[in-house]
Parts: structure tokens; C-alpha cells; sequence
């Protein structure tokens, strides 16, 4: 396979995770799935095999003594893109799936900030904090009325 069919592989297997967690998040399935760490094992792998191909003697000069233009150029490289692009799928799920268990566990709406962190990963995660601190702050827990599992 191509890096870029690999590439394209990443992009539609991380979407039915946040489509669940966005549209279902009470559903008994959706929890099942979201319990596993499978997903990440497997973007990981996928990532690490990425990574494998796109070092290069110049790539790893840029790594191991970063500056921006030759970050820049090292991202130029298709290979190198699709790379990073992974590394983003992978810990931007990661942090939704932190920002669903935690709005389970807290009682916390996450709709928002799980759609933010799908698009824009680091803008989602500060949208639950301060999410989660206003709930806490103006409605605290006895006050939340309890999250129905029925959807």
C-alpha cells in the first residue's frame, strides 16, 4: 500500500469513534468500544510504521536539533506529513476519549468539546476544563440532574 492510501486508511478509521462519543455517548456499545485501547495500538503501529519510512539521515538531522524551517522542510516530505498527520489522529483521539470518560464520569457535557478536539485537538481539551470547572463552580454535582443511559 501507498502512504497515501495508509494515510486516508487513518483519516476513516478514527471517525466512527468520534461519531459515537459525539452522537451516542450513552450508548452500552459505545462504552464497550471506548473502553479498549485497540484503536490507539493500532494508529500507534500504523504511526510507528510511518515514521519508520519517512526518517531519513536529513530527517532525523531536523529532529534531533529543531528549528522551525527545517521542522518546515522535514514536513514538506508527503511521507513525513502523513506521519504527523497520524501523530495528530492518534492523540487527538486519545484526548477525546479522556474528554468522554471524563465527562461520563463527571456528569459534564462534552458535545462541544468533542467536536472541538476532533477539528482543533488542544482548543477541545481547554473547552472541557473550563467546561467542567463552570459546572463545578455554578452547578455542582448534587445539583446536575443525572445523565439518562437510555440513549
Amino acid at each position: 500500500m501507498t502512504i497515501e492510501q495508509w494515510f486516508n486508511i487513518a483519516n476513516v478509521f478514527v471517525l466512527p469513534f468520534w461519531a459515537l462519543m459525539i452522537l451516542l455517548p450513552n450508548w452500552t456499545l459505545t462504552k464497550q468500544i471506548l473502553s479498549s485501547l485497540l484503536p490507539f495500538i493500532a494508529l500507534a503501529l500504523l504511526y510507528v510504521g510511518l515514521l519508520a519510512l519517512s526518517l531519513t539521515p536529513e530527517a532525523a538531522q531536523a529532529m534531533s536539533n529543531p528549528d522551525l524551517p527545517a521542522i518546515a522542510g522535514f514536513f514538506a516530505e508527503p511521507s513525513a506529513a502523513a506521519t504527523g498527520w497520524v501523530h495528530f489522529l492518534v492523540m487527538d483521539l486519545f484526548v477525546g476519549r479522556w474528554i468522554y470518560w471524563e465527562g461520563q464520569r463527571l456528569g459534564v457535557w462534552t458535545i462541544h468539546s468533542l467536536i472541538l478536539c476532533l477539528f482543533a485537538g488542544p482548543l477541545g481539551l481547554l473547552s472541557h476544563i473550563v467546561t467542567a470547572a463552570i459546572q463545578e463552580r455554578f452547578f455542582p454535582r448534587s445539583e446536575v440532574p443525572e445523565v439518562s443511559s437510555a440513549s
